[in-house]
């Protein structure tokens, strides 16, 4: 391990201790974890199995996929093109591409790394089209395929953004985006174990990776079952999720960002971190190829992938921890403001779901209404994010917790009655609980606050046609 400065033995204890329950209870076969502390990789430790069909250690050379963490690496690549004078954020797509679609030439650059585009997901195309597509039959039918949303109002998360600026890399480097990258990034900062592929290329260290299913083969199992979980990422997407690497490169990549060697000045590195606009001025989740946590102290940019990998960095504390597991569903991202707590216990407590995340491990998710009013009358600028406990719940949702995701669910709706979204989650949630009446009224709600509301009219017709 490369520049490894001692830490408190306390510290490192209450990082195992959270590594070790979060793996139990998550049931993570492998991860591998890095902290960056002024500069220096403070902690590098590699836990559980890359392999279990061959009983194969995780190592610190053990290379994981980091899907849509990618999108950081775009973010940077397409920055350094901006500190160049060869593209800007603010000109339309169509200033650099050729050949697209009316609507998406006046689309900023900025609005496609903040994905607020609203053109079509190149991603959905691909997974209801026939194996094998070519990509010119798959950009074909993505743009032939109508918007989502006007620009700039809505967001949606979108791989298309990613591709388009994978071929603007492409044409004003003037060679391949992967050789782009590892030239100006993998090679700086030294990554001698980052590169594209996925698991059709013969990739030396890597990592096999897994999710557990409750459905095989149309057929609904008794429990949920480990299988091997295979993604493919063809070549000219891969700069939406394409990247592998391990905690150590990623550590690196993250303090020669950091000290100015991938991008020259203060104000580059700024712009990347910054949130993008909607219309109306409100700003988006997300910045240049990374997502932000806003808060009073103590904020975080953010990067996470396939819900296995993830990395915050805390600009403020001078700290950023990476987590890379090969579990599709272990959402590091949950627990890495705790592992930030180790260094800086004020760090969770700024974070209202993370906090609060704490505070019900200690009781019960049934007392989740009544924790918050607490901690409001404590402290009046306690208020959980609409959208991330929406997606915490989900991440709950998909990992079998149904009694706990229906709890946030459930607070959700009560801390905002006026969200339409709110009404129609806790509906899906409460009809996988097997409680269908309740389901419906939760999406007659939504369909009242919002008669747009198709998804919601669709299961309540369901709903109502099942005896």
């Amino acid at each position: 391990m490369i520049g490894l400065k001692a830490i408190s033995s306390a510290q490192t204890a209450q990082v195992e201790t959270i590594i070790q329950r979060e793996m139990k209870e998550r049931r993570i076969p492998g991860l591998q974890i890095a902290v960056v502390h002024k500069g220096k990789v403070v902690l590098s430790k590699s836990y559980g199995i890359a392999n279990l069909q061959y009983s194969v250690p995780v190592t610190p050379k053990s290379i994981f996929q980091i899907n849509s963490c990618t999108k950081a690496f775009t973010g940077v690549a397409i920055m350094q093109l901006v500190e160049e004078g060869k593209i800007d954020i603010e000109a339309p797509v169509s200033r650099y591409l050729d050949g697209l679609p009316e609507p998406w030439q006046p689309i900023k650059l900025r609005q496609l790394l903040t994905h607020v585009s609203g053109i079509p997901d190149i991603l959905r195309v691909l997974e209801s089209a026939p194996s094998g597509l070519s990509e010119e039959a798959a950009w074909a039918k993505t743009k032939a395929a109508p918007m989502n949303f006007p620009t700039g109002t809505q967001f949606s998360y979108n791989q298309t953004n990613y591709a388009l600026l994978g071929k603007i890399i492409d044409k004003y480097r003037e060679k391949p985006f992967a050789q782009v990258f590892k030239e100006l990034q993998f090679q700086v900062a030294g990554m001698p174990n980052t590169g594209f592929g996925d698991h059709r290329d013969v990739i030396p260290n890597f990592t096999q990776s897994y999710r557990y299913v409750s459905n095989l083969d149309g057929q609904k199992l008794n429990e949920e079952k480990l299988i091997n979980f295979n993604s493919e990422f063809p070549p000219f997407r891969r700069t939406a999720s394409g990247m592998n690497s391990t905690a150590e490169d990623i550590a690196r990549w993250i303090i020669a960002l950091q000290q100015g060697k991938l991008l020259k000045t203060k104000a580059a590195l700024k712009t990347l971190w910054t949130a993008g606009t909607y219309n109306n001025g409100s700003p988006t989740q997300w910045a240049l190829g990374w997502m932000t946590k806003p808060r009073p102290k103590h904020s975080a940019i953010i990067a996470t992938g396939g819900g296995r990998s993830a990395f915050f960095v805390y600009p403020e504390d001078d700290l950023a921890i990476v987590v890379l597991t090969n579990l599709s569903g272990a959402s590091p991202e949950d627990f890495i403001d705790e592992l930030a707590g180790c260094y800086n216990p004020d760090i969770p407590a700024s974070d209202p779901i993370t906090a609060l995340h704490m505070l019900l491990r200690k009781s019960n998710f049934e007392n989740s209404i009544a924790i918050v009013q607490n901690e409001k009358k404590r402290n009046p600028d306690f208020q959980p994010n609409e959208n991330d406990l929406n997606d915490w719940a989900y991440r709950m949702l998909s990992r079998g917790q149904k009694k706990e995701a229906l709890e946030v669910f459930k607070l959700n709706v009560s801390l905002y009655p006026e969200s339409w979204n709110v009404y129609d989650s806790y509906g899906e949630a409460l009809l996988k609980n097997g409680k269908k009446d309740d389901a419906a009224q939760m999406y007659k709600k939504s369909i009242e606050l919002n008669p747009k509301n198709e998804n919601g009219k669709k299961e309540l017709e369901k709903i109502l046609q099942t005896p």
